[in-house]
């Protein structure tokens, strides 16, 4: 790594570009962030992915799987027309198991570079990262890599973004050469040739388009034309006039069409082979947003209008719950947002946070606005993948992280405690594989429960809980891989050794016709008894509503301080089902009467009624089992596609489609979880290992009768 940084070269904000390097698993993110820290002189060596010596893939599990688990951060600068620009950068994973990896990170990004396969284009996680930057407004552009490898198909795979993703993107680069021939670029703004010389990327000849090249250039060039017109009018103008469009008008446009999200621009290049990084870089300074081009949103609460919102960020006042907002700039009070915890070994807890307004000193204190606690900051640190350096002061747009934080979660806001202001928090998917594990020595239980309870804080889509019926530890995460990691993890780094149980899946439970039921809690022996008399009306809600309670108690026939104890009974009774101790969802409960005892009636009671009400007022409504439902892409040759699919059929799979990949076909199909465990080395073996199969949550769908009655018998063994 390159020596210690002076972070403060460069203090003017609309200089800094907060960015993140998104994509599918195996696209080469990685490898570009590599080449990325080697061309802004961040590290004085490249390290290979596949040699397992990639700098931002520092856990040992990484460099073994030569994947992504979990973002790494760092900082670099990089020089355009003798301006210093400042790159707080964060690189991502692409497997589907740690989408939340990616959730947290854009949360928190002014942009992003979204990098696809040269000979797969769009693939399914592509198109997963590209939606969730969407949520986020994040202006992206699109950098086509791998194009020396042989199949690699430009064209081929822009068509593909155009079809999959968005039509608003557009080349700003073409390759010259392709496969073992990719030598070079042609720029389409400044329309003029990039040549390689060499295969370490640093000698590069800026030369005309060669000829037999210029006829596809200019038609590509004015393809760019026509989408930079459509946003900039005085661009349109000169375009239907048949004027000349300079280099710098056109950059412009295409600058104001990237950060309204109406221009997309795709380069071309190849990490590996260090052609097409430099541009890459360049292009991130002129046309990815600094921290106040970025568009913020928030929903007003009473119209559900969205606003839109430029330099400054929207929140919520916690006090009075209005609307507020806060420029992005170091003279405002301090907000920021904690987007990711991890507990580091060498210094404790650390807490990953973007700083959107004010400065922030370590030794002061911040006010968490959503929990309503105070934190003391003790240490702030810049983080380079697991390297650490120590400053002072951050603020607005800085990306840093602090030491010793003890009641702060993932999606907290801290801010200034005398003008406070929560921020918009990050929501995560519920974890749908669970295993039991249990610790191979008794000595180890209560290390387990801490490193357990670590791991928990770290990570929203991990669950750990104790079955209450059999002791179990019972994990749950949002996939296979996901889980072997966590238990790879309380191995190598905790040492704890765990026996693992059978993946189970994490089923729900809920009610399909609505009913009626009368719950009567009546004791009396000796001394205080117990009176509680609730009737309740249950109804189906759509899938995904959740829970609803409704107050329809008309008269005092039950007196209003006991209705917040009868929701908190119904609340407890909906974390396990009566079909199998399953969690309920999508049930509206209405309270419509009752009555109550002046002397044996109190909360208790009528938590405890609640509980059993609701659990019996469910057998009456056709209570049935509800099970994820998994997208599911496998990109397999043309010859084993029937076997594929075949193999989805005996899965219970609909196939949804089946889309032509270059030489490979893609089908996408959905299936029930409970069936593809282990579906990944099936089809390996069925395919001879020539597919490349993914999969990831859709939605929940009511499992059929003849398996919900096996499911529930092997679940009361």
């Amino acid at each position: 790594m390159a020596g210690v940084i002076d972070y403060s070269k460069v203090k003017d904000t609309h200089f800094y570009r907060n960015i993140g390097i998104i994509a599918h698993v195996d696209a080469g993110k990685t490898t570009t962030t590599e080449r990325i820290l080697f061309f802004t002189g961040r590290k004085h060596k490249t390290g290979e992915v596949h040699e397992g010596a990639a700098e931002m893939d520092f856990m040992d599990q990484e460099r073994e799987r030569g994947i992504t688990i979990q973002s790494a951060a760092t900082t670099a600068f990089w020089e355009l027309h003798g301006q210093t620009y400042r790159f707080n950068i964060i690189d991502t994973p692409g497997h589907v198991d740690f989408t939340a990896e990616v959730e947290r990170s854009l949360r928190v990004l002014d942009g992003a570079v979204v990098v696809f396969d040269g000979k797969m284009g769009v693939e399914p996680q592509s198109s997963k990262v590209w939606f969730q930057a969407e949520k986020y407004r994040v202006p992206r552009m699109c950098y086509i890599n791998k194009l020396d490898n042989i199949g690699a198909d430009f064209y081929k795979s822009y068509d593909s973004i155009n079809e999959h993703l968005t039509d608003k993107a557009v080349p700003i680069s073409l390759p010259i050469g392709i496969e073992s021939d990719f030598h070079g670029l042609i720029d389409l703004v400044q329309f003029k040739a990039l040549i390689h010389k060499d295969d370490e990327g640093k000698v590069i000849d800026v030369v005309d388009i060669p000829e037999e090249l210029k006829e596809n250039a200019t038609t590509w060039r004015n393809k760019l034309i026509e989408a930079a017109a459509d946003v900039d009018d005085a661009v349109a103008e000169k375009y239907l006039d048949g004027q000349e469009i300079s280099a710098s008008e056109l950059e412009a446009a295409i600058r104001a069409g990237v950060l309204s999200s109406k221009i997309f621009p795709v380069m071309a290049g190849s990490s590996l082979r260090n052609k097409g990084v430099q541009a890459m870089l360049d292009n991130v300074c002129r046309y990815l947003p600094s921290p106040h081009d970025k568009y913020f949103a928030k929903e007003d609460p009473e119209t559900h209008e969205e606003k839109v919102y430029k330099d400054q960020i929207p929140g919520t006042d916690p006090n009075t719950g209005e609307t507020i907002t806060r420029q992005l700039n170091d003279t405002e009070p301090f907000a920021g947002l904690v987007f990711k915890l991890a507990v580091d070994p060498h210094v404790g807890n650390l807490a990953f946070f973007r700083v959107y307004s004010g400065k922030l000193q370590s030794g002061t204190y911040v006010y968490n606005s959503t929990s309503g606690g105070k934190e003391r900051v003790g240490r702030i640190l810049m983080m380079h993948a697991n390297h650490r350096e120590e400053v002072k002061e951050v603020r607005a747009g800085d990306i840093a992280a602090i030491v010793g934080f003890k009641d702060t979660k993932t999606g907290n806001t801290i801010c200034d405690e005398n003008k406070p202001i929560v921020l918009e928090g990050i929501n995560f998917a519920e974890p749908v594989v669970r295993f039991a594990i249990e610790p191979k020595t008794k000595s180890d239980q209560e290390k387990l429960s801490e490193a357990l309870a670590k791991l928990v804080s770290e990570d929203p889509t991990f669950k750990a809980e104790t079955d209450s019926e059999t002791g179990q530890v019972i994990i749950a995460g949002m996939g296979e891989l996901h889980l072997d990691i966590k238990v790879d993890i309380l191995k190598r780094e905790y040492g704890i050794e765990v026996n693992v149980g059978k993946p189970q899946v994490a089923y729900r439970e809920t009610i399909t016709a609505s009913g009626e039921h009368r719950e009567l809690l009546k004791k009396q022996s000796g001394g205080a008894g117990q009176y509680a008399d609730i009737a309740f009306v249950l109804k189906p809600l759509e899938r995904g509503e959740g829970y609803k309670f409704v107050d329809s108690i008309k008269g005092g026939s039950i007196p209003r301080e006991y209705i917040p104890a009868i929701d908190k009974g119904i609340q407890e009774s909906i974390t396990a089902g009566p079909l199998g101790g399953y969690p309920v969802v999508d049930v509206q409960a209405e309270i419509v009467d009752g009555s109550y005892h002046e002397v044996d009636s109190n909360t208790d009671t009528f938590r405890t009624c609640a509980y059993y009400g609701f659990k019996n007022a469910m057998k009456a409504c056709n209570p049935v089992l509800l099970e994820p439902i998994m997208t599911v892409t496998i990109n397999a040759p043309e010859e084993y596609v029937g076997a594929c699919t075949g193999y989805l059929s005996s899965k219970r799979g609909i196939v949804k489609n089946l889309l032509q990949r270059g030489k490979t076909k893609e089908i996408i199909a959905e299936a029930p979880l409970s069936e593809l465990f282990g579906y990944v080395s099936d089809l390996r073996n069925l395919t001879s290992g020539t597919a490349a199969p993914n999969m990831e949550p859709s939605h929940y769908a009511e499992v059929p009768k003849n398996i919900m009655e096996k499911v529930l018998v092997d679940s009361a063994k």
